[in-house]
């Protein structure tokens, strides 16, 4: 029970990594703080997690920094102080940047970027009154530049190096900052928009919400400021941002690499 009595604030905690994440500090004795933007599926959640008094639901717009605000107060005035923070909540609208719409690239920008720092910045000195974490929710899409995904390729590098440098500014304190880095999840995020999600994508190893959520954990306890899935996708990632020829000398092959799994997934789904 690492993590017993201490307040975890988890943010797009009512499905996917969010829940799952939530199940596991709560089964490690943390008071945990689910926040997304719909309230009845944040309840059912926390409602299979049981023991109510270790959950704290608060549906919030993490765009808004007013809202932002609120869930630090409420969070405070419940469990008297803050522990941990998971920034998980994600907006991807998928596609080149010439078939979006600008307010929805924006609304990436906050979501995925602007969100965690505000947040960060506002919890901070509750963590260092108590010793506590952030953890970043990023991607590989956060280590090689991703076309057909452009904005939200650019938050999750934001994302990254927002973490590396905060790390770096708090080294010594105690407070400790981690990103984790997954490549495609099984959740509705990607399998609810297969059709829309880039074949290069599905040219990685698909994880779990759980596979994630350990992930997570992992960090908030040992302090280490990245962990990535696959390890080898990755490493691979690095490799063709350091040598864009290499990238796209690679591209047809993972892109039918992943169009094939993206075939394979549409028939264990019955879709044809």
């Amino acid at each position: 029970m690492r993590f017993r009595d201490r307040t975890i604030i988890i943010t797009g905690a009512s499905l996917g990594v969010g829940r799952a994440t939530a199940e596991l500090f709560h089964r490690e004795g943390a008071n945990v703080v689910m926040v997304a933007r719909r309230l009845e599926p944040l309840e059912q959640a926390a409602a299979a997690l049981g023991d109510g008094d270790r959950t704290l639901t608060i549906a919030a717009d993490v765009a808004d920094n007013e809202a932002l605000a609120h869930l630090v107060r409420a969070t405070v005035e419940r469990f008297g102080g803050i522990g941990g923070l998971v920034n998980n909540a994600g907006a991807h609208f998928r596609g080149p940047v010439a078939t979006r719409e600008p307010d929805e690239l924006s609304l990436m920008v906050d979501v995925n970027l602007r969100a965690p720092i505000a947040l960060s910045s506002m919890v901070l000195p509750h963590l260092r009154a108590s010793g506590g974490f952030i953890v970043n929710v990023a991607s590989l899409a956060g280590k090689v530049p991703l076309d057909g995904a452009a904005t939200y390729s650019a938050t999750k590098f934001g994302l990254r190096a927002f973490s590396y440098a905060m790390a770096e500014e708090l080294r010594g304190t105690n407070v400790s900052v981690s990103v984790v880095s997954p490549g495609p999840i099984d959740t509705g995020f990607i399998m609810d928009e297969l059709d829309e999600v880039e074949d290069i994508v599905l040219s990685q190893e698909i994880c779990s919400a759980e596979d994630v959520a350990q992930m997570i954990l992992a960090c908030a306890s040992d302090q280490r400021v990245e962990r990535e899935f696959p390890v080898s996708g990755a490493k691979l990632a690095t490799l063709a941002y350091l040598v864009p020829g290499l990238r796209r000398w690679l591209k047809p092959r993972l892109v039918a690499k992943g169009a094939a799994q993206k075939a394979r997934l549409r028939r264990d789904r019955g879709g044809g």
